[in-house]
C-alpha cells in the first residue's frame, strides 16, 4: 500500500516541498519576532510601555535608536553575505 500511496501522491511532492519551506521560514521568522534580543521585539516593547507612560519619550527615543542601529546592521550583513 505504501508504494502505490507514494506513487499517487507523486505529482503532488513540489506543492509538498513548497508547503515545507513556507513553514520552515515563518517559524523562524516568529523565532525572532519572539527572541528578548530581537530589535523588532525591543521596540514592540518599548512602544506599548511608552503607551503605558512606563517610558518617557527619551527614555523610548534611546531604545529607539539602538534598535534601528542593531537592524541596520543586520541588514548591511545579510547583504554582504548575498
Amino acid at each position: 500500500m505504501g508504494l502505490i500511496t507514494g506513487l499517487l501522491t507523486l505529482p503532488l511532492a513540489p506543492i509538498r516541498g513548497t508547503v515545507w519551506i513556507a513553514e520552515q521560514l515563518a517559524a523562524e521568522a516568529e523565532r525572532e519576532l519572539r527572541g528578548e534580543q530581537s530589535p523588532r521585539r525591543r521596540l514592540l516593547v518599548a512602544e506599548r510601555q511608552l503607551e503605558l507612560g512606563l517610558l518617557t519619550q527619551e527614555e523610548y527615543e534611546v531604545i529607539e535608536e539602538a534598535a534601528l542601529d542593531q537592524l541596520e546592521a543586520e541588514q548591511e550583513e545579510r547583504e554582504w553575505q548575498t
